[in-house]
């Protein structure tokens, strides 16, 4: 879990510093420099590491490059609101690959929450993930650029915090269930 945080965190640094600093300076040159910059040093502190540039990783470098010219031409700050519906969509895509939740999960999980709640899972996680990317388009399309920065910030980390809390529950029940089954206890709430 911490592990799949630090990753989202890293794929959205540069669309919170391009927020930050477009919010507190109200300048778009300024804002999208430094979402670039902070895209370009990802990339070179990960070579410098020695670690391999994730998919992920590049297509975020891509997106904020492009997007971020796309809104200096056009002096349109709405090209990089944009970005992370973009990521939401590859990571939808990723998500609609049958399993792809198994590896993250611990051996319990697998072991006594059955294949198919597993499978539904990670549907329903494609499902919210295509979610967040549309709406992120509707409001960074219709309103301002806080009320967008509450949705990123607040609407969209909440959802994904309230369907990990969801699953928890779904997978907690499954599990105590199944052990309980295979021990002879009665299950416990």
């Amino acid at each position: 879990m911490q592990t799949a945080l630090l990753q989202l965190a890293e794929d959205f640094l540069s669309s919170i510093v391009f927020l930050a600093i477009y919010l507190a300076a109200g300048n778009l040159t300024l804002a999208v420099a430094a979402a670039v910059a902070i895209g370009v040093g990802q990339f070179a502190f990960a070579r410098w590491r020695g670690r391999r540039f994730e998919v992920m990783q590049a297509l975020s470098l891509l997106l904020v490059v492009a997007l971020g010219g796309a809104a200096l031409i056009t002096d349109n700050s709405r090209f990089m609101m944009a970005k992370p519906s973009v990521i939401h969509f590859a990571i939808g895509v990723v998500m609609l690959r049958t399993g792809w939740l198994t590896r993250y999960l611990p051996p319990i999980v697998k072991d006594y929450v059955p294949e198919r709640v597993l499978v539904t899972s990670g549907y329903g996680w494609a499902f919210l993930m295509f979610a967040l990317g549309s709406l992120n388009l509707y409001v960074a399309a219709n309103f301002s650029v806080i009320a967008w920065g509450w949705f990123i910030s607040v609407g969209a980390i909440g959802a994904k915090v309230a369907a990990f809390a969801i699953q928890y529950v779904v997978f907690r029940h499954f599990v105590r269930r199944g052990f309980a089954e295979r021990s002879g206890i009665s299950p416990q709430a």
